[in-house]
C-alpha cells in the first residue's frame, strides 16, 4: 500500500479518504467536513491515506499534544473489503515510522471501554499493534460510550507511561480534542 500524508487541507485526498471514513464511523461519531477543514486551517491535524491502485484502502486522521509530545490518532479505519489481511497493522507500521521521523515520543489513542465483543476485539488489535491499554476509564457527557487510552512509546529515552491509572495520560487527547472542537475567536 501506498502512504500519502497531507498536514495541509486537499480536497482531492479527502475525496479518497471520505468514503472509508464514513464506512467506519457512524454519524454521530464522526466529525464533520467542516470541523476538519477548521482543524487543517489552525494546523491541527494531517490526513494519512493508504491505497491500492486508485482506491484508498485506509485512512487516519492524526493531530498532536504539543504538552507531551504525542501523536494522537483521532481516527483510523480500513475499508472493510481491506480488513482481516493485515493492512490495519501495515497502516499502523507507516504511522509509527512517520510519527517517530517527527520525534514524537510515542503515540496515544483512545479506545471504547465498554465490555463487548466488539470492544474486546479493537482492544486485541492495538495490543498486538504494541499500544498499551491504561486502566482509567473516561466518559464524555455527550456521548453514550465510555473510552480509555492506549499508547505507544517511540522513544526509550523518554517513555510514554501511565503512572496514575491513565487518567493524565487521556489528558493528552483531551486536549487535542478541545482545540479541534474550539471554534476560532472573531479578532
Amino acid at each position: 500500500m501506498q502512504h500519502q500524508v497531507t498536514e495541509h487541507w486537499d480536497e482531492a485526498m479527502w475525496q479518497q479518504a471520505e468514503p472509508v471514513y464514513e464506512e467506519a464511523f457512524p454519524e454521530h461519531g464522526r466529525k464533520t467536513k467542516a470541523i476538519i477543514m477548521r482543524m487543517f486551517e489552525r494546523g491541527l491535524c494531517a490526513l494519512h491515506v493508504w491505497s491500492e491502485g486508485q482506491t484508498a484502502a485506509a485512512m487516519a486522521l492524526t493531530g498532536t499534544d504539543a504538552k507531551e509530545n504525542l501523536l494522537v490518532i483521532d481516527y483510523i479505519a480500513v475499508r472493510g473489503s481491506s480488513r482481516g489481511q493485515g493492512a490495519g497493522l501495515a497502516c499502523l507500521r507507516d504511522l509509527r515510522e512517520w510519527a517517530g521521523g517527527r520525534g514524537f515520543r510515542g503515540i496515544v489513542i483512545e479506545a471504547e471501554a465498554d465490555p463487548s465483543e466488539e470492544n474486546a476485539g479493537r482492544i486485541a488489535f492495538w495490543k498486538k499493534a504494541g499500544f498499551t491499554p491504561t486502566a482509567y476509564v473516561h466518559s464524555y457527557i455527550w456521548v453514550p460510550e465510555t473510552y480509555r487510552a492506549m499508547y505507544l512509546s517511540l522513544d526509550p529515552e523518554h517513555p510514554v507511561e501511565s503512572h496514575d491509572g491513565g487518567e493524565e495520560l487521556f489528558q493528552s487527547i483531551l486536549r487535542f480534542h478541545e482545540k479541534a472542537y474550539r471554534r476560532p475567536s472573531k479578532s
